[in-house]
């Protein structure tokens, strides 16, 4: 990346969000990169203080997370959730033993006092992460979701009932008066911004609905570029293509594009779907078409990289 000293601003949230940040890291100094990430998927579930999104990325980025899954962490044992099952409990949201420590240290802490950054920063110190990470509040907001089932809470729809209710809208509660992460209007000495491959609505969507939030990364006058979590007419990973075609968004690359649009310079875009570039152009953004599914370390690597030169590209040119 060009522009020694200045930093990457990432945005993420889920296992896409997740794969781009540790490729990102694995090429970047620790110090450029911050990854800010959703936490309106966070929900209390038997008492503790659980954050999806969050740990999902801790455990990528520490080099900790089940690599079967995308989610919980390797070599993960069962004890609780089992015994927990014996007794009658709530099994539905599988919690390992291991990820039960997180969240029973976080809930701790949270509970003394102590801001969810903090807590971030300290457990993430401890598992190895070392670029900045950050939850994109220290106050709640939470995903609901309005389905034909009425309106529900985004782990009730997205795990307990799989997805299945359909989507009629999704708001945010508690983020009109939620404070964002100073960083996100700190955008001194950036070079650039990225929206990793994550669900637009509901995992990029409510970072950008924090207060002030869009208008000040629209107004960075540094390259912003948002990589594509669809490919061919389907997710990657999750419900974004579900969600598109519920929503009312053309199920493709270009229905995530057009609900960017207004906040993003360019578009990376999967090689299976160069076909569309000339649509994403028509929208006034720059498209880089490139191999963006990450199988394994080397394509997350390969696809940072080349989203990285695209933000140089578009920082030279002054396209942004």
């Amino acid at each position: 990346m060009s522009g020694d000293g200045t930093r990457l601003l990432a945005l993420a949230g889920g296992v896409g969000g997740a794969k781009l940040a540790l490729g990102l890291a694995s090429i970047l100094p620790a110090e450029r990169l911050t990854v800010v990430v959703n936490t309106a998927d966070d929900f209390e579930h038997l008492g503790l203080a659980i954050c999806p999104d969050l740990d999902t990325v801790m455990y990528t980025l520490g080099g900790v997370a089940n690599p079967d899954t995308g989610w919980g962490r390797r070599d993960e044992s069962w004890a609780v959730m089992e015994a927990i099952g014996a007794l009658g409990g709530e099994t539905w949201f599988r919690l390992g033993d291991k990820d039960l420590a997180v969240h029973i240290e976080r809930s701790r802490r949270l509970r003394a006092g102590e801001p969810l950054s903090m807590v971030t920063h300290d457990l993430a110190r401890r598992l190895g992460v070392r670029p900045t990470l950050l939850p994109m509040s220290d106050d709640p907001v939470r995903t609901m979701v309005e389905t034909n089932r009425g309106e529900l809470a985004f782990q009730d729809w997205f795990v307990r009932l799989r997805c299945e209710p359909v989507v009629k809208s999704v708001r945010f509660a508690g983020v009109g008066t939620a404070a964002p992460h100073p960083i996100l209007s700190d955008l001194a000495n950036l070079h650039g911004v990225v929206i990793c491959p994550s669900n637009p609505f509901v995992s990029v969507g409510p970072i950008l609905a924090l207060p002030g939030v869009r208008d000040a990364l629209a107004g960075a006058g540094v390259p912003r570029v948002a990589v594509t979590p669809i490919v061919g007419g389907q997710a990657v990973k999750g419900p974004a293509a579900k969600m598109l075609a519920e929503l009312g968004h053309d199920v493709s690359a270009v229905g995530v594009a057009r609900y960017y649009t207004g906040l993003i310079d360019g578009f990376v875009l999967d090689a299976m779907d160069s076909n569309l570039a000339p649509s994403i152009e028509t929208l006034g953004l720059k498209v880089r078409v490139t191999d963006t599914m990450m199988r394994d370390d080397a394509d997350k690597r390969r696809l940072a990289a080349a989203t990285l030169d695209f933000v140089d590209e578009l920082a030279a040119s002054g396209q942004n």
